[in-house]
Formats: C-alpha cells, structure tokens, sequence
C-alpha cells in the first residue's frame, strides 16, 4: 500500500518486507513492525546491524515500494520530508551554500540561512568546496541541507557513522542545537544506545531479523539535564529493560 497523507503523528504498519535475490531466494527483513512518533518529536529506532533499520527508513522515504503494509507521514502546510545518509552526497562542483540552497523549494530559494549556517559552523565555509571538507564538515553541510528546507518530517541513518568518537560527539551537538531552534518530526536510525539516549524522547528497539518492536524505551528528562552521571543512570534503566544490548556496541 502506498503512503496516505494523515495528521501527526507519524504511524508505521510494516506487515512484511521480503528481500529476492536474483538465484531466488528470499529474505524476510521485517515482519509485523508498528510504531508511531508523535508530532514534534525526536525519536530513536534501534536495533542490531541486519534488522532492517535502514530498510524501514528507505520505505518511508518512498525509495523502495515492495512491502506490505502502510505508513502514515504527518502532514502540515508544507508537507516537506528531508533526510540524512550516512554519506554526505554533495555535488563536488558546488560550493556548500550552493549545495544546501539546490536542495530548497523555490519559495525559499532566497532564505536568510546566516543563523543556521552560525549554528552548525559553517558561516566561514560557505564558498568551500566539498573536497575543501572534512568528513565531519562534509556532515555538518548535509544537515544545513535537511534543516533548510523547514521538513515536516525528518529523517536520519546513522549520520554519525564512522567518525572518531570527539567528532561524532560535536556532531551530535550540533544536531540538538539546531533541532531545538527548528524542532520538527524527526526518526533516526542507529545501532548506538548512548547516542540514542543523549538525542531522543523515546527510542523504539527492534529485534534481530525479521526486524520488530521488542519495545519502548521513554526518555522523558530534558536534554540539558543529560549529563555524565545521568547518562550513566538512563543507560543502566536501559540495560534492565532490555538486557544484553549494551554489551553489544
């Protein structure tokens, strides 16, 4: 079934999603997975490499239709849905407000981004190339894009993989300083329980595959209040309720 404009929030009914390969045989990647975010907030999907996290994210972007099921986005004004990747995915021969300003509609083509460019550091880099970047910078660009279309809804997989920990740790600052100013909708995909503890309201976890919810995990203090000592009490909460996947990062 294809995905039906709804109001907020954003609701997932995946009955089955089944891999072929070209000798034939198929794999089943996600079986009976259900799940809402509420409108405005910051949620986490996690689960072990294979589980089809990623697989789910795709779905909803609409890059892959052979599923069963349906998916509901929450639906605004504009009804604009962004995402992240794991790669960055500029265009080499544009600079990077050119990069981020290809990616607006035309009714925000000519948008003040000086505060969004001063909150993730960028505001010195504006005229550099992407081969100019690091691969953190690369990233920080490839939220500007995201935040700068004003989406409905946003998406992320795992936009900190394979950066050193100090790296991904300002990244994911970054991403709260400008979430809270922009807050919006937003489902990131990641394997990382202290990553998804430090970011989100509620983390929904999934299992091995066939990927499902095995449960909800509420995160419900305020992120100003996250530091060290509390981090280490929410992952502990964590571990009791879902024994065994901490040992697994």
């Amino acid at each position: 079934m294809q995905p039906v404009g709804a109001a907020a929030p954003l609701k997932v009914d995946i009955a089955e999603k089944i891999f072929r390969s070209a000798q034939g045989v198929s794999v089943k990647a996600l079986e009976d997975l259900s799940f809402e975010v509420r409108e405005g907030e910051f949620a986490c999907l996690l689960g072990p490499s294979g589980c089809g996290k990623t697989t789910t994210l795709r779905i909803l972007l609409g890059l892959d239709t052979d599923f069963s099921g349906s998916f509901h986005l929450p639906a605004d004004r504009n009804g604009r849905v962004a995402a992240v990747f794991q790669e960055p995915t500029l265009l080499p021969w544009r600079t990077v407000e050119q990069n981020v300003r290809l990616a607006l509609p035309k009714s925000l083509r000519g948008a003040d981004l000086d505060g969004l460019f001063d909150r993730l550091g960028l505001s010195g880099m504006r005229s550099l190339y992407p081969s100019e970047l690091s691969l953190g910078l690369a990233r920080r660009v490839a939220l500007a894009r995201a935040f700068a279309t004003e989406p409905t809804v946003l998406f992320l997989d795992e936009p900190f993989v394979s950066l050193d920990e100090q790296t991904a740790a300002g990244l994911r600052n970054l991403l709260l300083n400008v979430w809270s100013a922009r807050p919006t909708t937003a489902l990131m995909v990641t394997h990382n329980v202290r990553e998804a503890l430090l970011l989100s309201d509620r983390i929904i976890v999934l299992s091995q595959r066939p990927g499902h919810v095995v449960g909800i995990f509420d995160v419900r203090l305020p992120r100003q209040y996250r530091n060290i000592q509390v981090m280490n009490d929410l992952a502990r909460s964590f571990e009791q309720k879902f024994p065994g996947i901490l040992a697994r990062q």
